[in-house]
C-alpha cells in the first residue's frame, strides 16, 4: 500500500537550473541524502550519490548544477549528468546514471513519493 507523500519544499525555492534543495530518503532501508532541482520546469530529484564514487554532488549545500545551469555535475569528479533523467553524459560514469526518486508538485509545494 502506497504511503503519504512527504513535503520536501515549497515549489517557488526551485528555480530553473538554478539551488536545488537537500532532503533524506528511504533507501534500501538506510537514510540517504537526495536533492531535488528544477528542469525544464519539473521538479526533478535524486539520490545526492555520484555513480563513479558514491560521495555527494554538492560542492556547497545545494549547488548541484554546472556553471551553464545546463548539467548535473560531481563536484569532486566532474561527471556530467542529465538533470531530467539522471544518465551519465560525460567524466568518469559513462553508462551510469543517479537513482531518480518520484516527485510530485501539488498546490505550489513539492512531494516524494513512496
Amino acid at each position: 500500500m502506497a504511503g503519504t507523500p512527504r513535503l520536501i519544499c515549497a515549489g517557488a525555492q526551485l528555480v530553473e537550473g538554478g539551488t536545488g534543495v537537500r532532503f533524506e530518503c528511504e533507501q534500501g532501508g538506510r537514510n540517504e541524502p537526495a536533492f531535488v532541482i528544477r528542469h525544464d520546469g519539473q521538479a526533478r530529484a535524486f539520490v545526492n550519490r555520484c555513480a563513479h564514487v558514491p560521495v555527494e554532488l554538492d560542492w556547497q549545500p545545494g549547488v548541484f548544477f554546472d556553471a551553464d545551469g545546463l548539467y548535473l555535475i560531481c563536484a569532486t569528479h566532474g561527471a556530467l549528468y542529465h538533470p531530467a533523467t539522471g544518465a551519465c553524459v560525460g567524466g568518469p560514469c559513462r553508462g551510469q546514471g543517479l537513482t531518480a526518486l518520484a516527485v510530485r508538485e501539488i498546490d505550489g509545494n513539492i512531494f516524494l513519493e513512496d
